[in-house]
């Protein structure tokens, strides 16, 4: 029996083959924009500290890095969008092409900090998205032993998001042995494996960010958009 290849259900309209071609973007001639995004208050911050060695690692391979200060910004809901570090926060995350987050783990989970971050950054801002199809690598630092209960939070976050998770990720076990007296990060396998992270990153977002539109162009959304500019037309015909 042949198998019956027909698609009733498919707008022929909105029905794009993806191609090789299209997959290619206009280059960009400014350094990737990364923003790098930790969890904690405390005033030696591990979390914080391993964003920095990121920032530094990140500037070194050539881009153009900021790290936000979760210091002052309230929690969501008991404010507007219009508070300072809120707007500081929703402006880096449209500015930044790719994101590092860092998380301590807290009762098995991220903590309260760090989240409330992420809450304050809806899906969309008017027509904008600020966060789709931007690249992201996940990291987590620990007290004791090793887990990835953060990292794996993060990345069901980061997919909430519409944010391109990077295959590779950071756990730092017992984190206050892994820096010394100037708060830098200690030669050792974890602090290679955050080079791998930040060169992994680095990498995806130079690859996405040139066309960065193609990529998270969905069939399901052109179809409603089409649809809504049907619905628009009749009723001005009406």
């Amino acid at each position: 029996m042949s198998q019956d290849n027909t698609l009733m259900n498919i707008d022929e309209s909105q029905f794009h083959i993806p191609s090789f071609d299209k997959c290619q973007g206009t280059p960009v001639e400014h350094a990737p924009r990364i923003l790098l995004l930790y969890g904690s208050l405390r005033k030696r911050s591990f979390s914080r500290l391993v964003v920095e060695e990121c920032a530094r690692l990140l500037t070194r391979m050539g881009a153009e890095v900021k790290i936000f200060n979760p210091e002052g910004l309230p929690q969501p809901d008991t404010e507007d969008e219009s508070h300072p570090k809120v707007k500081e926060l929703r402006e880096l995350m449209t500015w930044s092409e790719g994101q590092v987050w860092c998380s301590p783990e807290r009762h098995g989970a991220m903590t309260s900090i760090f989240k409330s971050q992420i809450d304050w950054v809806p899906l969309s801002i008017g027509a904008v998205r600020p966060t789709q199809g931007k690249t992201l690598a996940v990291m987590q630092i620990c007290g004791g032993s090793q887990s990835f209960n953060v990292v794996n939070q993060l990345r069901v976050l980061g997919r909430w998001m519409r944010m391109v998770t990077i295959p590779n990720q950071s756990s730092v076990a017992k984190a206050f042995l892994e820096f010394d007296d100037q708060d830098r990060m200690k030669p050792s396998s974890y602090y290679n494996r955050i080079v791998d992270v930040m060169e992994e990153l680095m990498k995806f977002t130079l690859l996405l960010r040139n066309n960065k539109e193609y990529f998270v162009d969905r069939y399901s959304e052109r179809v409603e958009s089409a649809q809504q500019l049907t619905q628009r037309v009749n009723q001005r015909a009406i």
